[in-house]
């Protein structure tokens, strides 16, 4: 009797477990289904025979942005399934870089990746992109400054007053040294070098002689084997030696400006609108995935390629000399500060941050 009661029970939970795995199936086909319905409806229009489309152009050669910015959107595309595509093209490609702003704002191209005073902001606050002389340490201070001490709000006030662009976020990149074909061991053995370089840093430096220049990004190294450029003062080792500068150039100057690169995404603002929010929000995540690239990818590098790189001679001007440049830098600060409210706000916190970390001391700060 207890063997009949066991095999039927037995055979009740087989029974109850087939009724369930059918309606647990009838449940995912039907959410499957709604979900096709769903991706197909408006007021998105898109589908893996008629994807959305972007041209996205970003500020660095092709060499440089195999690394800062391809691996990203080769993720995005993967993961938006065919309902979306971007089409990557590099410095100088569709349009010039000093153009990116414009271009985007009427439509000509999709979306940016550059930092603000490279592509011709057109807000109070574009000096601060790139290199702001002496505003960071490491890389890791700008996502924290933009995350916990408001400058992203700063950032969406100041584009929320420009018409038809959209600023997705901002992300760090690698220090600012000064590569060239002569020595630099003093303040003085910069004057009337040709370099080029990022706006903010350059005219920062030019109040010790080194002369700026602007070049399509594709004719630096030959500019520099010529000699109508004296060097680079535009990126970290990482770069130097990614994209062959430190190829061209003899000597590195281990004091460095600023401890890392603002750069940021914009989007045209229609462009942007027609992206499903879905979409939208895996762009974001992929553009966290290429800010965490970065971080590794430009930490490792600048400590490997300064301590094991064979290309140039490493040089240092001094601590006592080099001091006066930092100290000048404040003076540089409130100058800017002096140019508008918001730019006001942005120095503040600059100082804010570093009176925390001076005062946290070691790890963030050790001197």
């Amino acid at each position: 009797m207890k063997k009949e009661k066991v095999e039927s029970k037995t055979q009740d939970q087989q029974n109850g477990r087939r009724d369930f795995i059918k309606k647990a199936g009838v449940v995912a086909a039907g959410a499957v289904a709604a979900t096709a319905t769903t991706f197909g409806t408006a007021p998105y229009s898109y589908s893996k025979t008629n994807p959305i489309k972007w041209r996205l152009q970003t500020y660095s050669g092709a060499p440089l942005g195999a690394h800062v910015i391809k691996p990203q959107i080769e993720a995005f595309n993967r993961a938006a399934y065919g309902q979306m595509e971007i089409e990557l093209y590099y410095a100088d490609q569709l349009v010039a870089t000093g153009e990116l702003f414009r271009a985007m704002q009427n439509g000509t191209i999709d979306a940016v990746q550059s930092d603000d005073a490279t592509m011709a902001s057109p807000v109070d606050i574009n000096v601060f992109g790139g290199y702001f002389p002496f505003a960071t340490r490491y890389s890791l201070d700008v996502p924290v400054l933009f995350k916990y001490y408001g400058l992203d709000k700063i950032w969406a006030e100041a584009y929320g007053e420009v018409k038809g662009v959209e600023w997705l976020g901002a992300g760090a990149w690698d220090p600012l040294h000064i590569f060239t074909k002569k020595p630099i061991r003093s303040i003085a053995d910069m004057k009337g070098m040709r370099v080029f370089g990022v706006p903010t840093a350059g005219k920062f430096l030019s109040r010790y002689g080194l002369v700026p220049i602007t070049l399509p990004w594709d004719d630096i190294e030959v500019a520099i084997q010529t000699g109508e450029l004296d060097g680079v003062a535009w990126c970290g080792f990482t770069e130097a030696y990614e994209v062959g500068w430190a190829d061209v150039c003899n000597y590195a100057l281990l004091n460095n400006v600023t401890g890392a690169w603002f750069g940021s995404y914009f989007a045209n603002s229609k462009s942007w609108a027609k992206v499903p929010p879905h979409l939208q929000e895996i762009f974001k995540l992929s553009m966290d995935s290429s800010h965490y690239y970065r971080q590794i990818w430009y930490w490792g590098g600048e400590a490997k390629l300064r301590t094991e790189g064979k290309k140039m001679e490493l040089t240092t001007i001094p601590a006592a000399e080099w001091d006066t440049v930092v100290k000048d830098s404040e003076e540089y600060w409130d100058e800017i500060s002096a140019s508008s409210p918001r730019a006001a706000k942005v120095v503040q916190i600059f100082k804010d941050y570093s009176k925390v970390m001076q005062k946290a001391g070691v790890p963030y700060r050790y001197s």
